[in-house]
């Protein structure tokens, strides 16, 4: 009877820490880990090679910063291992007009849950999190609803979740300007960014310059766009 009262015992207290929902895992990068170096032409493979390297971490500051501000996630610093990318533009600034701060937050699906510009790195770490802390406990239902080989074929995928394989390699005169597609912001220019198969919208905006759009229809491989912006 005393060993069946310790057994129970040991299951009261194992069974609620493996119940405990489990924080994501957040990369923390921003658009210049895809700036393109050099020309803004040349082959597929060329482009390809320039972002071999993958996305390089935010500084030290903006991931301390993320931390603090979302005890929620776990920030961790390899792509394949994360279950969030979140992007971040940090420029600077303390003028109540300025809005240099922007951020977008990628699932391992790489679908966009999140993408617009704030006033503050505080704002946009906030705006981060609260996307994440959203979406995070449906993704993790669905997770453990899965059959266990979807699950090994999850964890075998986990380093293509973010695929390169339809790509647009966008660069512009001037540059750093803001690079939209479909509506959503994704980086600054010159950068190389992963899209979908089909129909896309790109806008390309910059202060002070009209705003440069095209539509196109990506079927694979890597598109190369040079935007020549016009003063207004």
């Amino acid at each position: 009877m005393m060993r069946l009262l310790n057994s129970i015992l040991i299951l009261l207290l194992v069974v609620p820490a493996i119940a405990q929902t489990s924080k994501p895992r957040v990369f923390i990068t921003d658009s210049q880990s895809w700036e393109v170096r050099g020309s803004s032409g040349g082959s597929s493979s060329g482009f390809a090679g320039h972002t071999s390297g993958g996305a390089r971490p935010q500084t030290a500051e903006i991931i301390k910063t993320f931390g603090e501000r979302c005890t929620q996630v776990t920030v961790n610093n390899k792509q394949d291992k994360a279950d969030y990318v979140v992007l971040l533009d940090h420029e600077g600034g303390k003028s109540l007009a300025l809005r240099d701060n922007k951020v977008a937050v990628f699932n391992s699906d790489g679908d966009s849950i999140l993408s617009h510009s704030t006033r503050s790195l505080g704002n946009a770490v906030k705006d981060a999190c609260e996307a994440i802390n959203h979406d995070w406990p449906a993704r993790e239902s669905r997770a453990a609803a899965a059959p266990q080989s979807a699950k090994l074929l999850e964890v075998s995928t986990k380093s293509v979740a973010f695929p390169a394989t339809n790509q647009i390699a966008v660069s512009s005169v001037p540059a750093k300007a803001d690079i939209e597609v479909d509506g959503d912001f994704v980086g600054t220019t010159p950068s190389t960014i992963d899209v979908a198969p089909g129909e896309h919208a790109v806008v390309i905006k910059k202060a002070g310059y009209k705003d440069w759009q095209r539509k196109m229809k990506v079927t694979g491989g890597s598109i190369n766009i040079a935007a020549e912006l016009e003063a207004k």
